[in-house]
């Protein structure tokens, strides 16, 4: 064991150190393998029968997060997956030895202890410990008791720190794993198969994004990280695999914001034989599985807003031009065509106070304006449908008006949740969406998508749920950073 640095001699690690390096000496190693436990700290409490005290034996471990020294006795507290467990430590139960050896551990210690369950006369259940064993010794001490983690930067970059001293960010984080957990439930009910599909891919397709890039040795050849699951999941529907979906790691090298990280988890889902208001249906369920199984709620109160959401009631369905016309206060779309449309909604925008990119085609700029005055006006679920067709290329353009794709974007809590679509199985127009798309750059376009679309396509409903937005929702998050464990951010030349 090294010496303990000379310019640590006085803080809390070289202490810690010190009795690390006194354990070892006389013959103890506190890094176990493994330690028994029987049970999780809320499963224990609930097996406790009232007025039968010492009648059930369990074996907990947990983290030391509290300690109260009573002189020959210890009240503690531990904190495993499930929460705080207490326990009672008396010396001439334990042993003299062991407990002071007891007296010698820190906060942060990981422990295993093993004894019966009783009520103390405050009415918490307690483990009263038989026998004890140090499992893990901590080194660096935990965030103080009342100041806790108050630099987010830390809260980010250590969230094993976050974990332990944040109940709320613990169980916000937590509930994220429920989410996902009834999401595949829910689909695997209605027969949707689970697949996983390529993080490196020849072509970013899917969707209009920047893509990450890098290069695969063996192979000789660039690749790029995935953007969407999308062009997969289809080729799958042509493969006979009728109701498929992944939750999938995406990447998109772009901005940093309360709504966005670079790596994000969509979950994608596609149903042969369906179409977007297929989608609706399923999204409901899957709304009304969370609400009943993770929630315990049909409604949740919305942080900026201050109103209660309700997923229990009718679902708004707006068209989206619909929405335009009200926002800007004339019929705008009754100008698509025409020869001024681009400088009627370049108006129209700039009346709203929007700024404009001159280089923005005119469907971008009537887009600003759903993004930045309606969008965030739409708390309660909304379905916007019908959606310009440049706004995606791969959906099925409307039979009544081929400017317009069947498609909806749910809206919930002002921000977009899921979009869906009526899935473009006709090759031709595929690729006509795509050239179009791609100008003249034809090697950003998956031509091996469209060779399998020509081996026939069954139509199909497919729909994106942005998993962290939706946990944003559903936890009352401020940002995307609080419902990912690990957020992207700047390497830290920290050295600890």
């Amino acid at each position: 064991m090294s010496e303990i640095p000379e310019d640590i001699t006085h803080d809390q690690y070289a202490v810690r150190l010190k009795k690390l390096q006194d354990m070892r000496a006389a013959g103890f190693d506190p890094f176990r393998a493994s330690t028994a436990q029987t049970h999780f700290s809320a499963d224990a409490m609930k097996l406790h029968v009232e007025g039968q005290d010492n009648a059930v034996a369990v074996k907990v471990a947990g983290r030391l997060v509290v300690i109260r020294d009573m002189g020959k006795s210890q009240f503690v507290k531990i904190l495993d997956q499930q929460g705080q467990i207490q326990l009672y430590l008396k010396k001439d139960v334990i042993g003299e030895e062991a407990y002071l050896a007891f007296k010698k551990l820190d906060l942060g210690d990981i422990i295993g202890a093993e004894g019966t369950l009783f009520k103390t006369k405050t009415g918490e259940i307690t483990v009263r410990v038989e026998k004890y064993t140090l499992v893990a010794k901590a080194l660096r001490p935990l965030p103080e008791k009342w100041h806790g983690l108050s630099d987010m930067e830390q809260v980010y970059r250590q969230r094993y720190l976050d974990l332990i001293v944040n109940a709320e960010s613990r169980a916000r984080l937590m509930m994220r794993s429920r989410i996902v957990a009834s999401i595949r439930s829910t689909l695997a009910k209605r027969s949707f198969l689970e697949v996983e599909t390529p993080v490196l891919e020849g072509v970013a397709g899917g969707a209009a994004a920047r893509p990450f890039v890098t290069h695969h040795n063996a192979l000789g050849t660039d690749f790029y990280l995935r953007i969407a699951l999308e062009l997969r999941l289809k080729r799958l529907l042509v493969g006979g695999y009728d109701r498929v979906y992944e939750i999938g790691r995406i990447f998109r090298n772009e901005g940093i914001s309360r709504k966005h990280n670079p790596e994000f988890t969509m979950l994608e889902v596609y149903q042969a034989y369906s179409d977007f208001r297929g989608m609706m249906d399923l999204l409901k369920g899957l709304f009304t599985d969370l609400c009943r199984d993770v929630i315990g709620s049909f409604e949740i109160k919305h942080a900026a807003s201050g109103q209660m959401i309700n997923f229990a009631g009718e679902w708004r369905e707006a068209r989206y031009f619909d929405l335009i016309d009200e926002t800007v206060g004339f019929k705008l779309s009754a100008q698509r065509g025409a020869s001024d449309y681009r400088a009627q909604a370049t108006a129209a925008a700039a009346k709203l106070g929007l700024e404009i990119h001159p280089g923005w085609e005119t469907h971008e700029i009537v887009n600003e304006i759903f993004g930045k005055k309606i969008e965030p006006t739409l708390i309660q679920p909304t379905f916007v449908t019908h959606l310009p067709k440049e706004l995606c290329p791969l959906a099925k353009l409307n039979a009544e008006d081929p400017g317009l794709i069947d498609v909806f974007e749910c809206i919930i809590g002002g921000m977009e949740v899921a979009p869906a679509y009526s899935e473009q199985n006709d090759p031709f127009v595929q690729r006509q969406m795509f050239e179009a798309q791609v100008g003249e750059d034809q090697q950003k376009m998956d031509t091996d998508f469209l060779l399998a679309l020509e081996h026939g396509m069954p139509p199909a409903g497919g729909m994106g749920v942005g998993i962290d937005r939706l946990c944003i929702l559903l936890t009352g998050a401020e940002s995307i950073r609080d419902v990912i464990l690990f957020p992207s951010m700047r390497p830290s030349d920290a050295k600890g």
